[in-house]
């Protein structure tokens, strides 16, 4: 039986830290990296202009200056509701965050594109990395009539793909940071009837959202504060989570962990690397991941900058204005990530000209 049947869970809006008045931290006055180094090794083989693939096709913008060093925003969403809470967003105010991120010039890629380095976006546009913690019904959730499934419109899934049907260039693109054990049926996006999901459906939403194009992520088995605990403890809870995944999606590698709370164990390393030895069945098993989200910090720097450490990614938690206050804040000091379309350059501005350099591109792992 899972442990967090006898220990009390607070409802998914699980305390996640910000500042003491509500803002979310952030750091955007900094200016973008240098180019880099030819002598980088750990960047691979750079190629010749000449030998630059076309760039991507697709819409693109012409009135924005590329700067692939700069920051990347990754949003960070709970539950959603009828009003704007800290943990909650109201469900019209989710639909104009995509609106303005839409309009704006950002679409949304998976947290694998960045670590892959395969950002290939038209030129002149963002990426944003979506990121939905603890797995709740207010994200996904199904309605059922004469036996027929359908997608709850109220949803966020719901709103995202109805938003999607106006928008063709908004792609299924999210990370999904799941809880299997969480208490009060709160796990896999609604267990035990909470919020009249079946607990037959929760595995069924689980792989469509790989079939799909989204991306799944660990969050722990039931959202523990991992500072709390011994090395041992901490390693069942992000291992009986990869678990569950695999016994929905089998096969699928999760490549990203979210901190519960923002809070680290006391064995860092445990994070993102670890196993635990089920009892009943004898089997190890073991997780790597390689990236792990922080709670907050503002937006992320870009994988091609060498200052770039994805075991501790920073998130912007999506309360009140804070999208459109850090997009204001990049672009206003030029350091905002912006395509040049061509996956085979890394652009960044020419303070002089205002234009952009380009730098050739490693191959993309």
């Amino acid at each position: 039986m899972y442990r967090s049947l006898a220990v009390p869970v607070i409802l998914l809006a699980f305390a996640c830290k910000a500042n003491s008045d509500g803002t979310v931290p952030s750091d955007t006055t900094g200016t973008a990296a240098g180019p880099l180094s030819t002598t980088d090794s750990t960047r691979g083989q750079f190629v010749s202009t000449a030998e630059a693939s076309p760039a991507t096709s697709g819409t693109g913008r012409t009135d924005r200056v590329p700067n692939e060093l700069g920051r990347i925003m990754v949003v960070e969403y709970h539950l959603l509701g009828d009003q704007n809470t800290t943990y909650t967003r109201e469900r019209a105010s989710f639909r104009r965050d995509l609106e303005l991120l839409h309009k704006r010039g950002y679409r949304p890629v998976n947290m694998a594109q960045v670590l892959d380095r395969k950002i290939d976006l038209p030129r002149g546009l963002s990426p944003v990395v979506f990121t939905f913690d603890d797995a709740s019904p207010e994200q996904f959730s199904y309605t059922e009539k004469d036996g027929k499934l359908e997608i709850d419109p109220k949803s966020a899934v719901g709103i995202w793909l109805d938003f999607r049907k106006k928008n063709p260039d908004w792609d299924n693109k999210a990370v999904f940071c799941l809880l299997s054990g969480a208490a009060s049926g709160r796990s896999f996006f609604g267990d035990r009837n909470i919020q009249n999901q079946k607990t037959a459906w929760r595995f069924q939403k689980v792989k469509w959202l790989v079939d799909n194009g989204f991306e799944l992520c660990n969050h722990t088995l039931w959202h523990a504060q991992l500072s709390k605990y011994p090395d041992p403890f901490v390693q069942e809870q992000i291992a009986r989570l990869a678990l569950a995944v695999d016994s929905a999606v089998p096969g699928y590698k999760m490549r990203s962990m979210a901190l519960p709370q923002g809070l680290w164990p006391k064995n860092r390393a445990l994070a993102s690397k670890g196993s635990w030895r089920d009892p009943k069945s004898g089997k190890t098993i073991s997780y790597n991941y390689e990236a792990v989200y922080e709670v907050a910090g503002g937006p992320s720097r870009s994988p091609y900058d060498p200052a770039f450490n994805p075991l501790s990614t920073n998130r912007i938690q999506v309360i009140g204005d804070a999208i459109e206050r850090t997009m204001d804040r990049l672009e206003k000091a030029g350091n905002a990530y912006i395509s040049d379309g061509n996956p085979a350059t890394i652009a960044r501005p020419s303070t002089a000209t205002g234009s952009a350099s380009t730098t050739p591109s490693a191959p993309a792992r």
